[in-house]
């Protein structure tokens, strides 16, 4: 989550590279990967429809709203994760099903 801030595009390749390695390994972990790879790409769509929008002046709370909510929602994901519960993103779209 945090690698798109280092790495470009490393928010969707971290979790693409894991889900790639570990599919046929631990089920588990592969679907976490991929659930974190789809919301990691609904984040992109979402921020690169908010920069237009910053030359009307609404697309600059929005992309503050988009960071904060992709931080917490990340977060919550790895507390279910480390758990072993399931965690399904809310306002997620399935691009890559498993």
């Amino acid at each position: 989550m945090l690698a798109g801030y280092l790495i470009p595009f490393g928010n969707i390749l971290g979790p693409l590279i894991i889900w790639l390695m570990k599919k046929d390994e631990d089920d588990f972990v592969a679907r976490h990967a991929l659930e974190a790879m789809n919301f990691q790409i609904s984040v992109l769509l979402a921020v690169l429809l908010c920069i237009p929008l910053v030359f009307v002046i609404v697309g600059l709370p929005l992309l503050i709203v988009i960071c904060i909510g992709q931080l917490v929602l990340g977060i919550i994901a790895c507390i279910a994760a480390m758990s072993g519960e399931e965690y399904r993103y809310p306002y997620s779209f399935r691009f890559v099903n498993g």
